[in-house]
C-alpha cells in the first residue's frame, strides 16, 4: 500500500498546542524577528545563521532522491504512455496562461502605485556585479543543453531538478516498457520513496530551529531601518501576489470545486516552512506527499510539481515586473508601451528554470533588466538590500500556485478523488505524523 492511500489519521486537535508543528514554527519566527531586532549582534552570529542554512541543506539533502523516486514511479505504473505526454502538455499549457496573468496583474499595479517615483537612491554597480555577471551568462542554448546531465551521479549529486527529472522521466518510460520484468524495481523504487519520506518526516521536527535561526539573521543584519522607502515596494509586491492567490488561484479553484482559503489552511505547515526559510524548496516533498494525500493522482503530482518549480514560478512572475518598473521609476526612466510588453516575453523566459532558493529571483531579474533596457541593471543595487525582504512572498506565492496547478491537471486529466479532496480539507495533518502514515501504509 502506497503512501497515497495511507488513512489521514493524524488529527492535530488531539495534540497539546505545543507539540504542534505550525505552531512551533510560528513561535520560532516570532522569538528569530525578536532575537534579530532587540540582539543584532547575536542574530548576525555565524553560528545562528547555520542554524537556518542547515535546515535547508537537510532538505535539500533529499530532494533530489525524491523527484528521482516520485518521478519514475509515477510514469512506471503508468499503462499508456500517451498518459504522460497529455499530461505534460495539460501542465504546460496551465503554466504558461497562468503566468502570463501574474505578469500582467505586477504591470497594471505596478504602473497604477508608482511607488518608485521620488526614491533618493544611488545605485551601486559593485554590489550587484555578481548577480549581473551570472545573468549575462544566462543563454537560451546553454540553459536547454544544461538541462541533460554529464552524468546521472553527477545530476543526483548536484541535485539539479531538471536534470533528474530529465533522467527520471527516461527511466520511468524504460520501466514501463519493461511491463512486468520491472515489477521489482518498481516495488524496490517505491520502497526507497517511502524510506526519504520517513527522513523528511524527521528533518521536519528541526524546522522550528531552521525557521529561528533564517528569521533572526536576516533581521539582525538588515533591521527595520533598512526597509527605509523602499517600504512601498515591499508592501505593493506582498498585496499583489495576495490579489493573485485570491482573485486568480481562487478563480482556479472555484472552477475545480474547492475553497482557496482552506487549501491555504491545508498546506499551513509547508507555508510556514517556506516563510521561516525563504525557499519553496523546503517543503517540496511534503508538499508532494500532501497533495497526494487530498485526492491528485500519484503520476500527476509526480510529473507536476517537480516542473512546475522550474516553469511556474508565479511569484518570480510578480517580482519582475514589480521590480523593473520600481527600479525604472527610481531611476527616472520612462518605459515605453512596446518596452512594457517585451518585460512580459523576456521574463516569461528568463524566469524558466529559476528555483525556489532565495537569491534566484533576484538573478532573473538581473537578466530581465539587461534585455529590456541595459541603463536599468545598476539600478539593481536600489532593490538588493531588501531583496530578501521579498523572497518569502515570492517563494510563498510559487509554492502555493504550484500546489493549485497540481490539482487544476489532476481536475483536468480527470484523476482528482473528491472524497479525498473533501476529507483532507476538513481535517488537519501535522507533517511530523507522515512518518506514522508512511509506515501503516
Amino acid at each position: 500500500m502506497s503512501a497515497t492511500n495511507a488513512p489521514v489519521t493524524a488529527d492535530t486537535t488531539h495534540k497539546p498546542w505545543y507539540k504542534i508543528l505550525y505552531v512551533q514554527v510560528l513561535i520560532a519566527i516570532v522569538l528569530g524577528v525578536l532575537v534579530g531586532w532587540l540582539e543584532p549582534r547575536i542574530a548576525t552570529n555565524e553560528w545562528v545563521k547555520a542554524l537556518g542554512d542547515g535546515f535547508i541543506k537537510l532538505i535539500k539533502m533529499v530532494i533530489a532522491p525524491i523527484i528521482f523516486c516520485t518521478v519514475v514511479s509515477g510514469i512506471s505504473h503508468i499503462q499508456d504512455a500517451k498518459k504522460v505526454g497529455r499530461v505534460g502538455i495539460k501542465a504546460l499549457i496551465y503554466f504558461e496562461v497562468v503566468s502570463s496573468f501574474a505578469l500582467i496583474l505586477g504591470l497594471i499595479i505596478g504602473n497604477l502605485f508608482q511607488v518608485g517615483h521620488g526614491l533618493a537612491a544611488k545605485p551601486d554597480a559593485a554590489a550587484v556585479a555578481s548577480y549581473a555577471q551570472q545573468a549575462a551568462e544566462q543563454k537560451s542554448v546553454d540553459f536547454v543543453l544544461n538541462i541533460i546531465p554529464d552524468s546521472v551521479v553527477g545530476a543526483l549529486a548536484k541535485g539539479d531538478i531538471l536534470q533528474v527529472l530529465l533522467f527520471a522521466i527516461l527511466f520511468g518510460f524504460s520501466l514501463m516498457a519493461l511491463g512486468e520484468r520491472g515489477h521489482t524495481v518498481r516495488n524496490l523504487i517505491d520502497d526507497v520513496a517511502h524510506a526519504v519520506f520517513g527522513v523528511i518526516a524527521i528533518v521536519m521536527k528541526a524546522a522550528p530551529f531552521g525557521a529561528f535561526g533564517a528569521m533572526a539573521y536576516t533581521v539582525g543584519k538588515f533591521g527595520p531601518a533598512a526597509l527605509g522607502n523602499l517600504l512601498g515596494l515591499i508592501a505593493l509586491f506582498y498585496m499583489t501576489a495576495g490579489i493573485f492567490i485570491v482573485v486568480v488561484l481562487g478563480l482556479i479553484a472555484r472552477l475545480i470545486g474547492f475553497n482557496i482559503f482552506r487549501f491555504i489552511a491545508y498546506i499551513k505547515d509547508e507555508l510556514l516552512i517556506v516563510l521561516g526559510t525563504s525557499s519553496s524548496e523546503s517543503a517540496l516533498p511534503q508538499l508532494m506527499e500532501k497533495l497526494e494525500r487530498l485526492g491528485c493522482s500519484k503520476s500527476v503530482v509526480g510529473l507536476v510539481v517537480p516542473t512546475g518549480y522550474s516553469f511556474n514560478l508565479d511569484g518570480t512572475n510578480i517580482y519582475m515586473t514589480l521590480a523593473t518598473l520600481f527600479i525604472a521609476q527610481a531611476l527616472g526612466v520612462d518605459l515605453s508601451f512596446g518596452q512594457q510588453l517585451t518585460i512580459l516575453v523576456v521574463a516569461m523566459l528568463t524566469s524558466k528554470g529559476a528555483s525556489g532558493v532565495t537569491g534566484a529571483g533576484f538573478i532573473t531579474l538581473a537578466a530581465t533588466l539587461s534585455v529590456v533596457n541595459p541603463a536599468l541593471v545598476p539600478g539593481m543595487a536600489i532593490v538588493f538590500s531588501v531583496d530578501k525582504f521579498m523572497s518569502e512572498c515570492r517563494a510563498l506565492t510559487n509554492i502555493t500556485g504550484n500546489g493549485v496547478a497540481t490539482v487544476f491537471v489532476s481536475w483536468w486529466e480527470g484523476e482528482l478523488d473528491r472524497d479525498k479532496l473533501n476529507a483532507a480539507l476538513n481535517a488537519q495533518v501535522d507533517p511530523s505524523d507522515i512518518e506514522t502514515a508512511v509506515t501503516t501504509g
